[in-house]
């Protein structure tokens, strides 16, 4: 899901379409939302800690800031490790699940297929998922799964997604400060706010299997 939330309602009008298009928070327009670059990091040395190597990532759509932060997280990871990157495992869905299945269902049917995916959604990751049980493949013995946002239904999956959480409700709390402080005519700190987001790890990662 997009990581930023706009505490104007006059945001869309004072952004020009260019950036619009490119999903960047206008600088005059308050906003909240969290780093989604650590984030894709996170996940992805997560999986390197299991012991991967061949990690695939399923971005939101390719023009969205917030897609393209998450998957540069996962680059960084990768590179910091000496991992060369396959840009056969990197894909763009639409953060949602019918986005995971496709590009999942692709990336197990190549000739050397991940050991394990991070999704840039709980949406995708239950997507890639599907696709696994589809393929006769399962989640965690044969593929890691990591999501990002941390959905209420993430912890009941199953296998439970193993995933980024985004501080959805914090978030919330400080764009509604954000709000009360403008109504009150008073001046902000700052006119976006970047909150942290925390790795939950569950039980849809394992070591990979041996080949």
């Amino acid at each position: 899901m997009p990581s930023h939330v706009h505490s104007a309602a006059s945001a869309a009008s004072r952004g020009g379409a260019r950036r619009s298009h490119l999903d960047l928070p206008d600088p005059e327009v308050p906003s909240v939302g969290a780093i989604t670059w650590s984030g894709g990091l996170a996940a992805t040395r997560h999986l390197q800690e299991q012991g991967h190597r061949r990690i695939a990532v399923i971005g939101g759509p390719q023009h969205l800031l917030c897609s393209r932060a998450r998957i540069d997280g996962y680059r960084a990871a990768l590179d910091a490790a000496g991992v060369p990157i396959d840009p056969e495992l990197i894909g763009y869905g639409d953060f949602h699940h019918i986005g995971g299945y496709e590009r999942a269902r692709h990336l197990l049917a190549l000739p050397d297929p991940p050991t394990a995916v991070f999704a840039g959604s709980d949406e995708q990751a239950f997507g890639v998922v599907e696709a696994a049980r589809v393929a006769g493949i399962d989640v965690p013995r044969d593929l890691s799964v990591v999501g990002f946002d941390d959905l209420p239904m993430s912890r009941w999956a199953s296998p439970p997604l193993t995933t980024m959480r985004q501080p959805l409700a914090e978030m919330g709390r400080v764009n509604t400060q954000m709000l009360a402080s403008l109504m009150a005519g008073k001046p902000l700190d700052s006119t976006r706010v970047e909150l942290a987001t925390t790795l939950i790890v569950r039980s849809s990662t394992a070591p990979p299997p041996s080949r």
